[in-house]
């Protein structure tokens, strides 16, 4: 990031939906050419934040500027700067990729000349322009996805909003999008992802939002939320002849998870945990295979941020 200026401000977004108050008083500002992540898990209130930002939805309180542009007051100008990937694609399956860019490049004001200039830029970039005239339905999955894609980067917006882009997608097309989103961003592009992907926000974006039950429980750079979960370490341990699960509950573990032929120990104690180990080891008679400590992850901190603290050992299978 080059400039403090804003991209995008909201500021005490309010949605309700009957009794269900969805999203609860959320404000936050994101950089000029920032890539921003905005994490939490289901019915958090991801989308329906995002819907407001985008000017889908309409806020029971609270303001939404893009650019500047008050989303109430400059609706038009708003969405002018903007490209939305929502996370079910709006393309039209029986129409050309090229008719789909045509069309969606006239939204936006743009030239003939200009719409078939960024139709040949985009389609031959994404891996497409052989099949420029074929009808969107016969395309797969992650075809359709890019096609989503150069759609909502024709007029090249100035803050671009990607709602679980990835999600479900093959590996060539998964990295082809991200590797166009890298480099829009290189050309001063703001990106706004909502993304289930902790590592994909954790290797993209310079801050994360994490949202839970309607409202902001942090916002920070990855490495600072993660650091700031110490506690939150582990030991991962594999035995010969395998443990069950059960065993290894007690003392400082607070939660046991399988991974593969092995198993992570959430721990506060790293010290104490390896002592108890070793120790269930020795009575049941078994090998350790392999011992090893790790540090919090983002992940960790996700959970820690997003799950009620619950009694006991938590076995996860």
């Amino acid at each position: 990031m080059t400039s403090k200026a804003y991209a995008l401000e909201a500021s005490h977004l309010t949605k309700s939906f009957g009794a269900l108050k969805a999203v609860d008083d959320v404000s936050f500002s994101v950089y000029q050419g920032e890539i921003f992540g905005f994490l939490g898990p289901n019915g958090a209130g991801k989308t329906t934040t995002l819907r407001m930002l985008t000017g889908l939805l309409t806020p029971d309180d609270g303001r939404v500027a893009i650019q500047g542009f008050d989303l109430q007051t400059s609706l038009v100008k708003a969405k002018m700067q903007m490209g939305v990937i929502p996370e079910v694609g709006t393309i039209y399956v029986d129409l050309t990729a090229e008719q789909n860019l045509a069309l969606t490049g006239r939204y936006y004001g743009l030239s003939r000349e200009r719409i078939a200039q960024r139709t040949k830029e985009l389609l031959s970039a994404l891996g497409l322009y052989d099949r420029r005239a074929d009808r969107v339905r016969t395309y797969s999955k992650g075809m359709r996805q890019r096609i989503s894609f150069a759609c909502a980067i024709i007029h090249e917006p100035s803050v671009l909003f990607m709602d679980e882009p990835t999600e479900g997608l093959d590996v060539q097309s998964r990295r082809l999008l991200i590797d166009m989103v890298l480099e829009l961003n290189r050309k001063g592009c703001t990106i706004f992802l909502t993304t289930h992907n902790i590592e994909e926000a954790n290797a993209l974006c310079q801050r994360v939002a994490i949202i839970n039950k309607g409202r902001l429980v942090a916002l920070d750079r990855p490495e600072t939320l993660r650091s700031s979960f110490e506690k939150t370490q582990s030991v991962e341990v594999s035995f010969d002849p395998p443990l069950d699960g059960d065993a290894l509950c007690g003392g400082h573990v607070s939660k046991v998870e399988t991974s593969g032929d092995k198993f992570i120990l959430y721990t506060d104690d790293l010290h104490g945990t390896i002592e108890y180990v070793t120790d269930i080891a020795r009575q049941r008679g078994v090998r350790i295979l392999s011992l090893r400590t790790r540090g919090p992850s983002l992940e960790e901190a996700f959970v820690m941020l997003t799950e009620s603290t619950s009694r006991g050992c938590v076995i996860n299978d």
